[in-house]
């Protein structure tokens, strides 16, 4: 028996080692700034704070230290400006202008989130600070609040810059994340050589890309200087890459199904080891230079040992976002839809929340604010489909508020209480792999700071207050909305489809590249440590493109390929929802993998201009039925466009 797709989402979790660094991170952080708060008298400012450094802790994913500058602070400081919205129009609006203002905030920030992971963690804590902001009474003015909610914030991210993760210290300790997200590329490679031509080979293409969406995302973080300021960062960029090369012949490989030698995937399984453990490569096996695709792997190889001995930087093949990139996505057909739905979410448990309070349902309960901020949670569609999300909320809502009100009739206060806010700060890291036990743990932690903070034991109220949450969410969720349903998934299939085409333009036009005639140029000596079995890597040939051009090439195809893995996410997330909302998606999942199968055989159609300066008519017929299939599954909809100019086969 198959549980429906809603259903097998809600009680799948994630799997992996426990990342103690963060649980070590967590434990330091919410915890010791409510103790802070009650020693200098300052109790609610404490908690501010702790409730920014709790999510700021959801937010503390694997990665590098760069990557989390940006993953952390940007949301935190979305947050210290919802606190001060929310703080003054609670204090000098009436209950109907606060409804209309939080639902035009929702509307901004449901918008903003469409953008991407760090826009959608800052739209969130633009929300959820903007309700605590309006329904917290606390005697500090706006801009204090603001402060120690931006400090919070910013305490768990000096803790993740300045703490070390495990195996940091046996290494370079700056760059730990980075080297082992380096690390895994070479090995995502070697794994989908030794899948070439099995079952498992479109899985480890998705894997390899996966990997190489990571590196890049933990290498191009924020920096104080526009490029890598020291020799050992230039070596990290350069090893990444050299990493590129590899992946596009492997793809190639996996494409044509070609057989490859057992020992092909050592060379870069070595060269992955060399990352980690920051060694040199040593001799690297050679793979037989049978085809194109083998000989693009063999002279991969000797390049990369070139890039490991020299290590002199390399381009990290990324083009930065315009504003116009970003205000499509934040206005187009998925954040218009989007938006609306957060505003209408927010807005409606904001209005009732304040109907409840004022009409005394809570006595003397003054904090109104759990409901819109736990709207927000469950409106957000990162975090899985709707029907799992409430599921999830309500369940992990009830054991956490079940579990507080045994601990709070046993613990003394508020060092008891601040011992369970510590501990809870620990397990957040762990209870993010599943959306029930993060609402539990959160559940626990909120209720402990806020009767730190006066409030009286509120378990009952916080569980009625979600299942209002989630009748509100469900109702709004499937609601008929404006224009086409389903935009999020149509926005990221026209992204992808841009991206595809524009990497396949680029490719087909390097069939009309003025051809390279240098006769002589010097073996690197990177080549003079790695060659095996007579290997060199000589001049370029005749059909070798220039530098130039394979850098845009490298950096068009991560862009292909990262827009198909947004998709595909997209995709998935959309078919897991209930029926009367996985209909609008239909038919997706068709389209993206069509596209994959596009891009890959543009990238084998790379390799093989690098070789031979044409095209095989069997290339052209594969990518001539592709886009044919590519126009029929989206005939009449007109989410794909993608053409194929003329090019010059082989003769």
């Amino acid at each position: 028996m198959h549980l429906p797709p809603w259903l097998a989402h809600a009680l799948r979790a994630q799997r992996g080692p426990i990342p103690w660094s963060a649980v070590v991170r967590g434990a330091l952080s919410a915890g010791p700034l409510l103790m802070a708060g009650v020693l200098a008298d300052r109790t609610s400012l404490g908690v501010v704070a702790a409730i920014a450094a709790m999510l700021a802790g959801i937010n503390d994913r694997p990665g590098s230290r760069r990557v989390s500058v940006k993953r952390i602070g940007v949301p935190a400081l979305a947050g210290a400006v919802g606190m001060i919205v929310g703080t003054y129009a609670g204090e000098y609006v009436g209950a109907v202008a606060l409804t209309v203002l939080l639902t035009l905030v929702g509307l901004v920030a449901g918008g903003i989130s469409a953008v991407g992971p760090v826009a959608s963690g800052a739209g969130t804590q633009l929300l959820v600070a903007s309700a605590i902001g309006a329904g917290m009474p606390l005697p500090e003015e706006g801009w204090l609040r603001a402060v120690a909610y931006l400090g919070g914030g910013c305490w768990l991210l000096a803790l993740r810059l300045a703490l070390p993760t495990p195996g940091a210290l046996a290494g370079d300790f700056r760059f730990d994340g980075e080297r082992e997200a380096v690390a895994a590329v070479y090995e995502a490679v070697a794994d989908l050589l030794d899948a070439v031509g099995t079952e498992h080979a479109t899985a480890r293409r998705v894997a390899l890309t996966a990997a190489l969406d990571h590196a890049q995302d933990a290498l191009t973080g924020p920096r104080l200087r526009r490029y890598a300021s020291s020799s050992a960062e230039r070596r990290l960029h350069a090893q990444y890459a050299a990493a590129l090369p590899l992946a596009e012949a492997a793809t190639a490989l996996a494409w044509a199904e070609e057989a490859v030698p057992g020992r092909a995937s050592a060379g870069p399984r070595r060269l992955g080891a060399a990352v980690r453990e920051n060694t040199h490569t040593g001799p690297l096996p050679a793979p037989n230079r049978s085809g194109p695709a083998l000989r693009a792997l063999d002279d991969a190889l000797l390049r990369a040992a070139e890039a490991f001995d020299r290590g002199r930087g390399g381009d990290l093949h990324t083009r930065p976002r315009t504003v116009r990139d970003l205000l499509r996505s934040a206005f187009g057909a998925g954040g218009r839809e989007y938006g609306l739905r957060v505003a209408l979410c927010f807005g409606a448990s904001a209005a009732v929340a304040q109907a409840l309070h004022h009409s005394h349902w809570y006595g003397e309960h003054q904090h109104w604010y759990w409901l819109p901020a736990t709207a927000v949670f469950l409106v957000k569609p990162d975090l899985g489909p709707l029907a799992s999300r409430v599921l999830c909320r309500a369940a992990g809502t009830v054991l956490g508020a079940l579990v507080f009100a045994g601990f709070a009739l046993v613990l003394p206060r508020p060092e008891g209480l601040i011992a369970l806010v510590a501990v809870s700060g620990a397990l957040i890291p762990v209870a993010t792999r599943h959306f029930a036990a993060q609402t539990a743990v959160v559940t626990v932690l909120v209720l402990a700071l806020v009767m730190v903070g006066g409030e009286p034991q509120a378990s009952a109220s916080r569980i009625t207050e979600t299942l209002l949450a989630c009748a509100i969410v469900l109702i709004v969720g499937h609601l008929p909305m404006p224009g086409q349903r389903g935009g999020a998934v149509r926005s990221r299939l026209a992204a992808a489809g841009g991206a595809a085409q524009e990497y396949l333009a680029h490719v087909l036009r390097e069939t009309e590249r003025p051809l390279l005639r240098e006769t002589s140029q010097p073996v690197p000596r990177g080549a003079e440590s790695a060659a095996r079995d007579g290997r060199t890597v000589g001049p370029p040939t005749e059909n070798t493109p220039t530098e130039d051009t394979r850098a845009l090439r490298w950096t068009l195809r991560r862009e292909a390929y990262r827009a198909l893995a947004e998709a595909r996410t997209a995709i998935t997330l959309a078919a897991a929802e209930l029926p009367a909302l996985a209909r609008h998606s239909e038919g997706a999942d068709e389209i993206v993998a069509v596209l994959e199968r596009i891009v890959d055989t543009t990238t084998a159609c790379a390799v093989h201009l690098d070789d031979s300066g044409r095209l095989t008519p069997e290339q052209v017929h594969r990518l001539t039925e592709l886009l044919d299939e590519l126009g029929r599954l989206d005939e009449g909809r007109g989410r794909v466009e993608i053409r194929l100019p003329e090019v010059p086969l082989a003769g």
